[in-house]
């Protein structure tokens, strides 16, 4: 039930029914036509731009039109009054039984309740961590982790077919840099001291990778030189690292559908076959780059390279994909890894990639267009930096890690609730600061504390109601008389429900699982003042003593919300709290 859907379908009505009437011309477009909640809710319940939208098409004053729109609405049971604001403007506020019906579809619907048919069942494939396999994952990494997880749940909940998907960074010299690292470990575990050059991963958590590789070859690479051992430890390695990821999303909350390789690519003409596939339709040619903009690097000369017209789909320069040496470019192997993901039959692609990789949004933009013809958009979702803080000072450097901040450190620290909930807690693109005290403590301040304390309490106000003798199942709720819930207060949090179907489909068309996050705050927040009325006037309590009856309506209410804050910290992946320690 989505109660703005259905009164933007009463406004189109109207406006067909006033062409017909010689009141509009014909032939306009009313795709532009939006119907949404009014900027200061005593204006309204709902607003409409139709008149704003159609006065200049239609060359008339909007205002005209929105006067005899305002009239024709007015005729619809479901209105009680169209009132014309400003130079058009059309605020209407609707009957109460149709509030009242979003609490029964609440309730009926129970955690489908919003879903949406929007995807059409289109196949979605949604990228994210994909961190180079030589290490723990970091905090940078949680907040794309937690990002992609819930913007894969929110499409899935609109209706896509979503694929989660890691791609696995094997392919590249930092895991050359990786088996190194363990060698020195392994040596380590065989009681020789050992240092670690710059540029070797010296966290400790290798310590028992390097005691694993012990434990597997005994001496076998002891004194050997590094290409006896080099490529063995270099898929042990990776091996031993991935194991470590797919630990620490899987504490996070996260799991993968598919994790895919960046090392496949390699000696099987994957690499050869997309790059040909670019070639074929005249995009691949030999050329000389323009040196980089601003001052030249001092080792930069001209080279012919085997470039890619990227500029041709977007880009502002062309981009090389073969060295001069014949070696390909690291965006070779993106670019046949995203052919393979058009290649599956995906109809959208979605990368989640940390801030340092703005530079690359652009090219992959463009090398996606190519090889699918614009017919397979690709959105790619940059997250940016965390900061961390504990008692109001930067949070300290992880000593497993050796340089920066792990999942496991957050996590452990405060919970996977809580940090998914507080990674959401700002647009994906925004900065966000993360301290570990306040995302812990129990006031309005906190939305996650908020947000879970809502459903908690309804939780205990259904406990309260049984424990009183009063039935306050689903069933028996939805199919209580739900015209009991009359005052503006309960009104008000019927309204902010029937704002839910709405706000998913925004977010999803829009990629913003943040959203979610924001609207839960909200609905909290009505849920929260309206108990809070409750000890001020008795008649506003959920639980009304010798009043079966309109207990049932009032509690009805307050499970539709709490129906609602469980479906939308399903969406973020959050457990709902049934009580408050």
């Amino acid at each position: 039930m989505n109660l703005f859907s259905e009164i933007r379908v009463a406004v189109i009505d109207a406006l067909t029914a006033m062409q017909a009437e010689g009141k509009l011309p014909e032939g306009l477009d009313f795709k532009n036509v939006a119907v949404e909640p009014p900027r200061d809710a005593l204006h309204g319940d709902m607003a409409t731009n139709a008149a704003m939208v159609l006065a200049k098409p239609s060359k008339m004053k909007p205002r005209d039109i929105a006067e005899v729109l305002a009239a024709k609405l007015a005729e619809d049971a479901r209105v009680e009054v169209a009132e014309v604001a400003g130079p058009g403007f059309l605020n209407l506020r609707l009957a109460p039984v149709l509030w009242q019906g979003v609490v029964k579809a609440a309730l009926d619907g129970g955690q489908n309740f919003g879903r949406s048919t929007m995807g059409e069942s289109k196949k979605v494939n949604v990228e994210y961590v994909s961190a180079n396999p030589t290490g723990p994952l970091h905090v940078g990494h949680t907040r794309g982790a937690v990002f992609g997880d819930a913007l894969a749940s929110l499409l899935d909940f609109v209706g896509f077919d979503v694929t989660r998907e890691y791609y696995i960074n094997d392919g590249g010299g930092q895991v050359d840099v990786l088996a190194r690292s363990v060698y020195l470990r392994y040596l380590e575990a065989h009681g020789q001291e050992v240092a670690f050059p710059d540029g070797t991963y010296p966290g400790d958590y290798l310590i028992e990778t390097g005691k694993a590789l012990k434990e597997k070859v005994g001496t076998a690479y002891i004194d050997q030189p590094e290409d006896v051992w080099l490529q063995d430890v270099r898929l042990f390695a990776t091996d031993a690292m991935m194991e470590l990821i797919r630990a620490d999303l899987k504490a996070l909350g996260v799991v993968m559908d598919k994790f895919y390789s960046e090392k496949s690519l390699y000696g099987t003409g994957r690499i050869e076959a997309a790059i040909a596939e670019l070639d074929n339709k005249g995009l691949i040619y030999e050329g000389v780059l323009e040196p980089p903009k601003g001052k030249k690097p001092e080792d930069w000369e001209p080279r012919e390279q085997t470039l890619f017209k990227s500029t041709e789909h977007g880009d502002d320069v062309d981009r090389p994909v073969k060295k001069s040496d014949g070696a390909w470019t690291y965006f070779a192997p993106d670019i046949a890894y995203h052919y393979d993901k058009v290649d599956r039959g995906f109809d959208m692609l979605i990368d989640v990639f940390g801030a340092d990789h703005g530079g690359y949004v652009k090219r992959m933009k463009a090398a996606v267009s190519a090889l699918s013809d614009g017919k397979v958009p690709l959105d790619i979702k940059l997250t940016q930096l965390v900061k961390l803080f504990k008692n109001g000072e930067p949070f300290k450097m992880s000593k497993r890690a050796g340089t920066f901040v792990t999942l496991r450190d957050v996590v452990d620290q405060v919970g996977p609730d809580v940090t998914r909930f507080v990674m959401l807690t700002r647009k994906n693109d925004a900065p966000l600061d993360f301290d570990f005290d306040k995302v812990l403590e129990q006031s309005k301040d906190n939305p996650v504390f908020y947000v879970q304390y809502a459903h908690a309490r309804v939780c205990s106000v259904i406990r309260n109601a049984e424990s009183a003798g009063i039935t306050a199942d689903d069933a028996t709720l939805a199919a209580a008389d739900l015209s009991k819930l009359d005052h503006a207060a309960e009104i008000a949090v019927a309204r902010k429900l029937a704002e839910w179907p709405r706000l998913v489909e925004i977010a999803g068309r829009t990629n913003e699982p943040h959203r979610i996050a924001f609207y839960l705050y909200e609905l909290a927040g009505e849920l929260h003042a309206l108990y809070y009325k409750g000890n001020e006037d008795t008649s506003l309590r959920f639980v009304q003593e010798g009043d079966a009856d309109t207990s049932q309506a009032k509690i009805a209410l307050a499970r539709a919300v709490a129906v609602v804050i469980s479906a939308g910290l399903g969406i973020l992946g959050v457990t709902p709290a049934q009580e408050m320690r």
